[in-house]
């Protein structure tokens, strides 16, 4: 594949952003040079290494293998609480960070 600038116009049109020259030439040799070490994957033997779709599929005999959550006691509410600038009786509040 060849990484030129009308790939990198491309990208630009898909992604809404814009490049300067400067960083175009960059994004061109950053390109350029990824795609030559993922060519080098081609060279390696994986004859012997069987096809997964996850790596999860290598933990074959576990079903979860995530533990189990388990309610334990924690920091005691009030203590937490005492240094906080702006809370109610169980929670801190902070302001508003998404508008909907």
């Amino acid at each position: 594949m060849q990484i030129d600038n009308s790939l990198i116009s491309y990208l630009e049109d898909l992604s809404c952003l814009f490049f300067s020259d400067e960083e175009k030439n960059r994004l061109i040799d950053d390109l350029q040079k990824t795609l030559t070490s993922l060519t080098g994957l081609s060279e390696l033997d994986t004859a012997g290494v069987p096809e997964s779709a996850s790596p999860w599929d290598t933990f074959n005999d576990n079903v979860n293998i995530f533990r189990a959550d388990e309610v334990r006691p924690s920091l005691d509410r009030a203590l937490l609480l005492q240094n906080a600038p702006v809370k109610n009786e169980e929670f801190f509040i902070a302001p508003k960070t998404v508008d909907s």
